[in-house]
């Protein structure tokens, strides 16, 4: 939760990836409503079309003109669920909103309102009807997690209130109550953006993206935009943890879920486990 208020308060988009029935979906919309946030959701399918998200002109017959429909990225947080059983040219359709903050229809461009966050969901992809993400949209994600599996006691206080409320799920979402709002977000962002971060500190994350980039276990290293989702996430980490600068221990703290779906085993051209990361990255000195 910690994390992906950090992702949040640090203008960055979330990537939840689990199996189905984790509660990805839950998270994301109690996420919405502590933030007191405007929310909409798309279920994304194979056959959903870019115009699904973005919205589309319709004609009027009574005035014979096009009247624009806005679609469900005109809202501040944006939930895509199932992102990866979309077609790539649909989740391409997300690529400018999440850069942009902007979207560009028949030729005229749409700025969107801020605050504006695209949370997604994915499930693995050796599950059927999956499609990749591609690099460029997975790099427009600042952080990365996995849920997991819950503990014992957790599970059993699902299955007990599951059974005793139908929808037990929906009725805890709904009696949430919003503890932030836009106004207090835009400023939460300002302040992270004042958090200190020192010189040693600037010449740690280089260090991170220099043996990104020559050290045999990676088939690419890691661009600029990664070193600078890098800092703001460490930025707002710090700032979570109740402190006006950045420590290493910050960075290390956020490393794995920035980097995690930014970086592949040069050997199989797959993703490495975040412990496979945090034993690699422990090499990096801390000093130039």
């Amino acid at each position: 939760i910690q994390l992906a208020l950090a992702c949040i308060f640090a203008k960055g988009h979330l990537l939840i990836e689990d199996i189905p029935g984790i509660g990805k979906t839950t998270l994301a919309k109690s996420l919405a409503k502590i933030l007191g946030l405007d929310f909409k959701r798309i279920q994304c399918t194979s056959d959903m079309l870019p115009g699904d998200i973005l919205g589309v002109s319709i004609f009027d017959q009574k005035s014979a003109q096009f009247h624009f429909h806005k679609g469900p990225v005109f809202t501040q947080i944006l939930l895509a669920d199932e992102i990866n059983r979309t077609t790539p040219k649909t989740q391409s359709a997300l690529l400018e909103a999440m850069e942009e903050l902007q979207v560009t229809i028949e030729g005229k461009t749409i700025a969107l309102e801020a605050p504006f966050f695209v949370i997604a969901t994915q499930n693995p992809l050796e599950q059927s009807g999956t499609y990749r993400l591609p690099e460029s949209q997975l790099d427009r994600f600042l952080i990365r997690i996995n849920l997991g599996y819950p503990n014992r006691a957790a599970e059993k206080s699902i299955l007990r209130s599951g059974h005793e409320h139908h929808g037990s799920n929906n009725k805890i979402a709904s009696e949430i109550q919003a503890m932030l709002n836009p106004e207090k977000i835009i400023e939460i962002q300002k302040q992270i953006e004042n958090v200190y971060v020192s010189d040693t500190l600037l010449d740690y994350i280089q260090n991170i993206l220099d043996f990104s980039r020559v050290t045999p276990h990676f088939y690419i290293g890691l661009s600029p935009r990664a070193g600078k989702a890098l800092l703001s996430a460490a930025k707002s980490w710090a700032f979570c943890c109740n402190r006006g600068n950045v420590i290493p221990e910050d960075v290390q703290e956020v490393l794995t879920y920035v980097t995690s779906h930014r970086l592949h085993s040069r050997e199989t051209r797959q993703e490495l486990s975040k412990d496979s990361l945090t034993r690699i990255f422990s090499e990096v000195p801390l000093g130039k």
